[in-house]
């Protein structure tokens, strides 16, 4: 059985498509999504990365967490991807995007599971009907390509390249982000607890 991965968590977005809000900020169960993704992956990893915009506002909701925070200079996806892989010690990085509600420990422990019960060099997170989505976990050997990573597309070409495991996670949580006021208003309708 493989080791538990690190959890990196990419929350150096600008949040652009939020109009002047910050859709980290966002309150899911009573706590800014932000420092809610953060508490879920520290219930299941030694080791956990957010990579964040320098002098983020962002940083005041994690500063007593036992996170290891990182600065991105370039907001695209692939230069957080870069930081935390550099940031890693563990065998495996497990890559999370912070904008994901329905993501909490539960989800990422499944995850984690399943990566170490797996043998494929990456292991994808999908919905409950198959379809593709987040988080997904990197073996080590593969943290070359993601050092080689440029621009917003994130790891999709190195996933591409390998072959892949799968992991089932309930109803519509491995696809479900959130990256507009209308998107959360219609979130918050369908679940009006949260």
């Amino acid at each position: 059985m493989r080791s538990p991965p690190a959890i990196l968590i990419l929350a150096a977005g600008a949040s652009t498509r939020m109009r002047g809000s910050d859709k980290l900020l966002e309150e899911v169960d009573g706590t800014p999504l932000i420092l809610r993704a953060t508490r879920a992956a520290l219930g299941v990893a030694d080791q956990v990365i957010v990579a964040l915009p320098p002098a983020s506002h962002r940083r005041a909701w994690l500063g007593d967490t036992a996170a290891t925070l990182v600065e991105v200079g370039d907001r695209a996806m692939s230069a957080s991807i870069r930081a935390g892989v550099a940031a890693c010690t563990a065998d495996a990085l497990l890559i999370h995007l912070a904008d994901m509600p329905e993501i909490d420990a539960t989800a990422l422990a499944t995850v984690s599971s399943a990566w170490m019960a797996g043998h494929a060099p990456v292991l994808r997170a999908t919905d409950a009907d198959g379809a593709p989505g987040q988080p997904v976990v990197f073996d080590r050997n593969l943290f070359a390509e993601l050092t080689d990573l440029a621009g917003d597309t994130g790891a999709r070409d190195v996933i591409a390249r390998h072959g892949v495991d799968t992991c089932a996670l309930i109803g519509r949580a491995a696809t479900t982000d959130l990256d507009t006021p209308e998107a959360w208003a219609a979130w918050r309708a369908a679940n009006p607890s949260r």
